[in-house]
């Protein structure tokens, strides 16, 4: 058994899927089950139950990946100790997130108390967010759905109810909630299709049996313009309520189905993190969790 075994073992067990691995680590797929299959033998067990074309780590291989993880943990500590000896300390920390508001107001009061610490920051598709978290581009991904998975270490920081924002002078305007089939014939105004937002609320459409007529696609900012100016209605993350507070416009709580999105913090097991990056955990956790405007009552209903 040697590390570049366990290294390939590692990667399938992130992966679950022999092909992409071995696209991974740029070697061919018969090679990459023998190495896995020697592996097994050498062990004498087997560690993946196959599932259709994908693979899954059965009990005795989620026992041997933690060990795994702290070896390759140890060996990134040992190699940031030998770095320290040589040069300065990295102060940087890497992210990704699904949304760049997830960030608002965190990123400045993280910078504020650790002013020498640098920042690398992008916002991308859900898709792209998992992929620079799995081939190890950036240290933590806060995301929403949260990106969870075999040697994936996830916390939620945040279940977010999403509510109905709609102009004062609606017909439905002076209800408190709604049920969301209420509303299958309106005109709505919802982010550009491809946002994980889009697809949550999507989703609760066709829950409970239609389709949203979505006659804008935009940001936020003109969403709230085209709601004041009675084009449509909207789904909005609670969270973000502030965004759109404006006397031409109310908020109902939806009754039914339950609307909610949660957001999380996510990185790799085993990934060496460092001082910086373990401090932007901490304030990250405790930022979220005192976080007020969602925890109040829907102003306007």
């Amino acid at each position: 058994m040697d590390i570049l075994q366990l290294k390939y073992f590692q990667t399938v067990a992130r992966y679950q899927h022999i092909t992409k691995a071995a696209n991974k680590l740029n070697i061919s797929q018969p090679s990459l089950t023998i190495i896995i299959k020697r592996l097994e033998k050498e062990l004498g067990t087997q560690l993946f139950k196959h599932t259709g074309r994908n693979i899954e780590l059965n009990e005795a291989g989620k026992t041997f990946l933690n060990h795994v993880n702290q070896v390759f943990s140890e060996l990134d500590i040992a190699k940031y100790e030998l770095k320290k000896l040589s040069g300065p300390q990295d102060n940087k920390v890497s992210l990704a997130t699904t949304s760049s508001r997830f960030l608002s107001g965190l990123l400045k009061d993280f910078l504020l108390t650790n002013q020498e610490v640098g920042i690398r920051q992008f916002t991308a598709s859900i898709e792209i967010v998992r992929d620079f978290l799995i081939n190890e581009k950036i240290d933590y991904c806060i995301s929403s759905p949260p990106i969870e998975g075999s040697g994936i270490e996830c916390i939620e920081l945040l279940n977010d109810e999403i509510v109905l924002c709609l102009p004062a002078n609606h017909p439905l305007a002076h209800k408190k909630s709604i049920h969301l089939r209420e509303v299958a014939d309106e005109k709505f105004i919802s982010l550009i299709d491809g946002y994980s937002f889009r697809e949550v609320t999507d989703n609760l459409c066709n829950i409970v049996g239609f389709s949203p007529n979505v006659i804008c696609e935009c940001d936020t900012v003109l969403m709230s313009e085209l709601l004041q100016i009675n084009r449509g209605i909207a789904l909005i993350p609670k969270s973000a309520q502030e965004i759109f507070q404006n006397p031409a416009l109310v908020f109902l709580q939806i009754e039914e189905p339950i609307c909610r999105r949660k957001i999380g913090l996510s990185w790799l097991q085993g990934r060496y993190l460092s001082k910086a990056a373990r401090n932007f955990q901490e304030l990250t956790i405790h930022y979220y969790k005192n976080m007020k405007p969602w925890k109040n009552g829907i102003s306007g209903s």
